[in-house]
Parts: structure tokens; sequence; C-alpha cells
């Protein structure tokens, strides 16, 4: 006769449960922080307050974390995604300063950008280096770079006749970079989700050993989206110059952290356990309103940054929790 009915401990969780516990237990975070800075934040749930929110915080921050998205679901990590994003708005100011027409400074900001990416390509699938050090080379590369062009860190501002109204377009009433970043996670949302060079990046990030002896060529794959990755925050670049209105030296080295954070945190709310773009977008608005509701309640930047890293440490406990037994 079984004695697990006399065994004093309480049952646990089936992992399906947790797992699902889990799913739940983010959004009702979410909502109760939502809650607590509309009854603490003066102005938190104003107009206002909420289109700066999105216009000046989420864009930016959603680039750059689609981008990350393609290389943590390949099972890497990109360390230049900043790199990318500054040498992209370098290359936007520069042109337009030196009178080329929008389309073409457009067209070099995005190639520029997207060169880091190559670069990182050629570094693994051509010499076989991992990609946390070909970008890990990339990113001290790129700063040191910057810091030649700019002087030591000095800004380069846009000349007011070339300013172009990029971050003020509208369509059909609807901010452009909006419908920049609908279209950049419709794309690459749909890419990973559904088309084969998706199942294949997935494949390998998941198992690796297998996507491997299945004869997938991970090199180019991985490859692929690195470059993929620095084409998303070349974007992210050129709406931040059109923005300040000016290119600053290093300024996207503070999206990486987030960026990684936000992955992490859609990836809980993943049924796999996966980074998935509708859930990194989840996550980055998670980040923005907690950090725009700090500030609103008057905490300085440094503790801002204390809560943030404390929310992605509880994300990442609650995914630990969340593991199936073995895993």
């Amino acid at each position: 006769m079984s004695d697990s009915y006399l065994d004093p401990r309480p049952a646990r969780l089936s992992w399906p449960s947790r797992r699902a516990a889990l799913r739940l237990a983010l959004p009702a975070l979410f909502v109760a922080i939502l809650a607590f800075f509309a009854l603490a934040a003066p102005g938190f749930l104003s107009l206002g307050n909420l289109s700066s929110l999105l216009l000046n915080n989420f864009v930016l921050l959603a680039m750059v974390a689609i981008g990350m998205t393609c290389a943590i679901a390949a099972g890497g990590i990109d360390l230049s995604v900043g790199t990318a994003l500054d040498f992209s708005a370098l290359a936007f100011v520069a042109l337009l300063n030196a009178g080329s027409g929008l389309p073409l400074a457009l067209g070099g900001a995005l190639l520029a950008g997207t060169l880091v990416g190559a670069g990182n390509a050629g570094l693994i699938a051509g010499l076989r280096i991992s990609p946390f050090l070909a970008s890990l080379g990339s990113l001290f590369i790129g700063t040191s770079a910057q810091q030649l062009l700019s002087d030591g860190g000095q800004p380069n501002y846009l000349a007011p006749e070339a300013r172009p109204d990029l971050a003020g377009a509208r369509f059909f009433g609807v901010p452009l970079p909006l419908l920049a970043v609908a279209a950049l996670a419709a794309v690459y949302g749909l890419a990973l989700a559904r088309g084969r060079f998706g199942r294949q990046v997935l494949a390998l990030g998941n198992q690796p050993l297998v996507a491997r002896y299945s004869g997938l060529a991970e090199r180019r794959i991985a490859a692929w989206v690195f470059v993929a990755g620095a084409f998303a925050c070349a974007l992210a670049g050129i709406l931040l110059a059109a923005t300040v209105n000016a290119y600053v030296p290093m300024s996207g080295n503070a999206f990486l952290m987030n960026a990684i954070g936000a992955v992490f945190i859609g990836a809980t709310l993943n049924r796999h356990g996966r980074a998935n773009v509708p859930g990194t977008l989840l996550g980055v608005l998670f980040l923005n309103v907690t950090a725009n509701g700090l500030l609103l309640i008057g905490w300085n930047f440094y503790w801002q940054q204390v809560a943030t890293g404390a929310l992605i440490l509880l994300v990442l406990v609650f995914s630990f929790v969340g593991r199936r037994p073995g895993d």
C-alpha cells in the first residue's frame, strides 16, 4: 500500500500548473504596479505622460529589445546593440549635416548600423568565434571608435535647417515611431513564430546539439540573426537622433541591460519559456512603466536602476520556480 496519503508535506504543483501560475503572476504584478502608480504618482495616467512614455521611452527600447530577442532566441546574446544604434545615429547626423537628402541619410544610417551586425556575423560564421565574444569585441571597438570620432565623447548636433520631423510625423493620425515599432514587431514576430528561418533559430536556441546533428547551418543562422538584430537597432538610432536632434556618443549602451531584461521578462510569459517578440514588447512596457512611475514619485535615477534590477531579478526567480523538474 502506498504511504503517499500519510505524507505530511503539501502536494506540489505539477510543472504545467507552475508554468500557468507564473504566466498569471506577472500580468497580475503589472496590474498591481499600474494601480499603485495611478494612486501614488501625480499625473501618471494623464494623456501627456502616457504619450511621452510611449513615444519617448517605449519606442526606442522596443526596437533595441526586438533586435536582442533575435539573438537570445538563437541561444546567444548581442552586447553590441548599443554600438549599432550609435553608429546609425552618427551616420544619420553626419549625412544630414553634409547636405545629403533625407533618403540618402536614412539609407546610410541603416547601412552603418547593420554593418555592426555584419561584422559580428563575419566573426561568428567566418572565424567561428562565439556570439558573446564577437559582440563583446564589437562593443569595445565601437565604444573606442566613437570616442576617437567625437573628440572624447562630444555630441554632434543637427543643423537647424537639416532637422527632419520624423519623431513628430503622423500617418492617419498615428505617430510614425509607433508605426515603425508595429511594422518591425510584425515582421520579426512572424518570422520567429511562423517562418522556416524562425523555426531554425528557435531550434538552435533550445536544442543546439539536436540542431547541429540535424544538419542546420548553425553559424550561418547565428550570423543572420545578428544582422537582423543590428538592423532593428539602426532604426532606433535614426529615431533617437531625430528626436534629440543630435548624435550623443555611447548613448546606445544605456539600452543594453534593459533590452536584455525585457527579453527575459517576455520569455517567462511564453508557455515554453522562449524569447518572443510579443512578450518582449510587454517586458519593455513593464520596465518603462516602472521607471516612469518611480520618476514621478520622486525617486532619483540610481534608485530607479536599483528597482529595475530588482524587478528583473524577481522575474528570473519566477522563471526558475516555473522550470520543468530536471531542466
